[in-house]
């Protein structure tokens, strides 16, 4: 049985979701564990194994004892505590660092997050997932910068030099605690040291020092000077003040400064001098921890290449260039292809070396001058600033392609990917950078939806599609805010009686423009945008709403039924929003519709469908017979209707196959206590002939179209649909003869 589009569409989207996750693990490297106390299982990822020594192909049993014999003695009962509490749930232990004994016997720091996700119906977990991290490098960093600060502090407070830190847009200044000596004065509140700092200075001096300060600010500049003060100890001392300024992390301009107190100057002159190269130290440290930081910020750390970062950077400039020149800047967008395949079948470390090949590739193949980054996952962009024409972008391409396209060996296999590329160009002083990427990602999708391992131009028709489909999406959201999402009603009748046994609530959206639209017009775009439910609960409620009126009306309406998508039935907040309306039991049944594969319900889905039960509200399985119900479905679910599809039925009164098909659903329907429904009843011969068959209810063009609410109660009571063929009501008083002589001696 073949699966719909959209729940092929839907599997490829979570598998790309999947992938980028397991990307964003290995890259992130975090090593995951997962520890089911109820099933018993102990899970650890390659990464976890990895960070330890091992191989990841190797087996980790989990043993706690020969785990915790790895500990570090001094950190053992430390975490033998921790793990304690992360089991039992204890938030103060989700995280806690240690070492840990490496493979090559070396010790390593593990910083470990862990919290409980699973508890049994006592409360008492029975499942914790976390993550381990390897932060030895860290900790050795943390080490030589405390190394480093002790030796600092200790050169201070031998040459007793005060520091200051001023942040110039805060206003707000610290002084560490040897400043504060110098002065003479005990004060902790940074905002006023700055005004007692003023009051101590010698008045012959003051003005001096303010507008040395003033114009160092207005400049930003460093500054170099002397001054006097007065302590409240009557002591009068020569201050030297040096200052200098630096842009922070969060590019906040600061000013850091020293003062010593040079009366006694020959004797403090060789501790200055050792400061003065402790600070020189610390800026170059300080210069070079900035330019490691500034690389990886802006390169991929797999394939040395520039990352996403850097390409914006660039991209801005490479078309600042174009704009005002007479050069062309093309994009062209590489995405691999059968990439996950290689990573599926021979593991990451196969995937990281195709990555690294394809970037070596990717250099190879184009200018010194031209621009290639790893924008993430499997692709890459290449950016061209020449007089370039398509011919020569299409020639570069294409020889892109047969480059990696070519197999690369790894590990005794022989590696096969090949890459699709999107191409979008631009020049002159309009050009729009970011529209340009934009743009080659479309001709990316064009490519990779023509057959992949090629190349396609951007093309203002795509763009038009997308537009389209753009604007669709934002109609629905505004549709939804403005409830034009309204339900229509096709009545069901019973078989036998053709009294009316409920109606079917469907969908239609009330376009301001359009006027009444069909789910065939917007229901691929919603589910895009994942409001699909949304509309689902509107339309319930308006359905509750309208059998209420019917009601007023004097019109008893047996049932309604109303579809249900797979994003609510995945809701976990159902069952709760359902209780809210307070339906009443049996009135309301839920129709699961094809895209719902019914043989294999998660956990959310059967509790919810459980949920559906208690409150009375029956299950129907829709398009029986050309979904995804299965007679073990049937027998999973047990649904109160099952609904034959309409292309089983349009043809029975020609096809005594089709009669005998549907007369086996029917069959099945009754042995296992479920009533059938037939759809597309289109002429009174399907009404005569399902009634032979013994099918339950009837609903179709033939006895009555979709309708507005308001317009059910006049229909029922015109009872027009029995009038439809004299012949109707005979045919349900008196049985004719079966209408295929192969069927007469079946049961009815």
């Amino acid at each position: 049985m073949l699966l719909p589009e959209a729940l092929r569409q839907g599997a490829v989207d979570l598998s790309e979701r999947e992938s980028r996750w397991n990307y964003a693990l290995v890259g992130s490297a975090l090593g995951v564990w997962d520890h089911n106390h109820r099933l018993g299982t102990r899970f650890y990822s390659d990464t976890w194994k990895t960070m330890r020594g091992m191989a990841p192909e190797e087996d980790a049993d989990g043993d706690y004892e020969a785990w915790i014999s790895l500990i570090h003695p001094d950190d053992r009962a430390f975490v033998i505590k921790a793990v304690d509490g992360q089991n039992a749930g204890d938030p103060a232990y989700q995280i806690f660092e240690y070492r840990e004994r490496h493979r090559d016997g070396r010790w390593i720091w593990i910083e470990c997050r862990g919290a409980v996700v699973e508890w049994d119906a006592d409360g008492t977990p029975t499942r914790v997932v976390g993550t381990d991290t390897d932060i030895t490098a860290r900790k050795e960093a943390e080490e030589r910068l405390a190394h480093m600060s002790r030796r600092l502090d200790l050169a201070l407070d031998i040459s007793d030099i005060g520091v200051f830190e001023a942040d110039i847009a805060g206003g707000t200044v610290e002084w560490d605690d040897r400043l504060l000596a110098i002065y003479g004065i005990s004060i902790t509140e940074r905002t006023t040291v700055n005004e007692t700092w003023m009051s101590l200075i010698h008045p012959d001096d003051s003005q001096r020092v303010s507008d040395t300060i003033a114009a160092a600010v207005e400049t930003s500049s460093d500054f170099h000077h002397e001054f006097r003060i007065v302590r409240h100890d009557g002591a009068e001392r020569v201050i030297r003040a040096k200052g200098a300024f630096f842009t922070d992390g969060d590019g906040c301009q600061r000013l850091i400064g020293a003062n010593w107190d040079v009366t006694e100057e020959v004797r403090l002159n060789a501790e200055l001098q050792r400061a003065k190269d402790l600070a020189e130290a610390r800026n170059q440290e300080l210069e070079a921890a900035k330019e490691s930081i500034e690389h990886l910020a802006l390169h991929d750390y797999l394939t040395g290449l520039p990352n996403r970062r850097y390409l914006d950077r660039m991209l801005e400039e490479r078309a600042q260039v174009c704009r005002t020149g007479e050069l062309t800047l093309a994009v062209l967008h590489i995405d691999l292809d059968r990439f996950k395949q290689i990573n599926d079948t021979l593991g990451h470390r196969a995937g990281d070396a195709m990555l690294k090949h394809a970037a070596t590739v990717l250099r190879q193949s184009v200018r010194a001058s031209d621009f290639v980054a790893r924008i993430g996952g499997d692709e890459f962009v290449v950016l061209c600033t020449i007089n370039v024409t398509p011919k020569k972008i299409s020639n570069l391409a294409e020889r892109i392609i047969a480059e990696l396209c070519r197999p690369i060996r790894y590990e005794n296999h022989d590696c096969r990917f090949g890459a699709s590329i999107g191409i979008a160009t631009g020049s002159g002083p309009s050009l729009d950078a970011k529209q340009l990427l934009l743009n080659a990602d479309i001709a990316l999708y064009r490519a990779k939806s023509a057959g992949r391992n090629r190349h396609e131009f951007f093309s203002t028709d795509a763009r038009r599609r997308i537009i389209a489909s753009k604007r669709l999406a934002d109609d629905i959201l505004i549709g939804l805010e403005r409830g034009e999402f309204v339900p229509v009603y096709q009545p069901q009748f019973h078989a036998r009686t053709l009294d009316i046994a409920g109606v079917e609530t469907l969908a239609r959206w009330q376009h301001r423009e359009h006027g009444l639209l069909t789910p065939d017009r917007f229901l691929s775009t919603a589910e895009d945008i994942n409001v699909v439910a949304a509309i689902d609960a509107l339309i319930l409620e308006q359905a509750l709403a309208d059998r209420k009126q019917w009601e007023k009306d004097g019109i008893t309406i047996p049932k309604i039924a109303v579809n249900v998508s797979s994003r609510r039935l995945d809701d976990p907040n159902l069952g709760k929003k359902l209780r809210a309306l307070k339906i009443q039991p049996g009135t309301v049944s839920f129709e699961l519709l094809e895209s719902i594969s019914l043989d294999d319900c998660d956990d959310a889905v059967i509790a919810n469908l459980r949920q559906l039960r208690r409150l009375g509200i029956d299950i129907e399985i829709d398009d029986f017979g050309t979904g995804h119900a299965s007679i073990v479905s049937l027998l999973k679910l047990s649904p109160k209707t099952l609904k034959i599809d309409r292309e089983l039925i349009r043809m029975l009164p020609q096809s005594s196959d089709q009669r005998k098909l549907v007369r086996s659903i029917i069959e099945i329907g009754r042995s296992l206590n479920i009533l059938v429904t037939a759809e597309g009843v289109e002429t009174m011969d399907h009404v005569r002939i399902l009634g032979d068959l013994g099918c339950d209810m009837l609903q179709g063009y033939a006895l009555a179209r979709p309708m507005p609410g308001e317009q059910i109660p006049s229909f029922i009571r015109a009872a027009s649909w029995r009038h439809a063929d004299d012949g109707t009501q005979r045919v349900h008083r008196k049985r004719r003869a079966p209408i295929d002589p192969q069927l007469s001696n079946k049961s009815l």
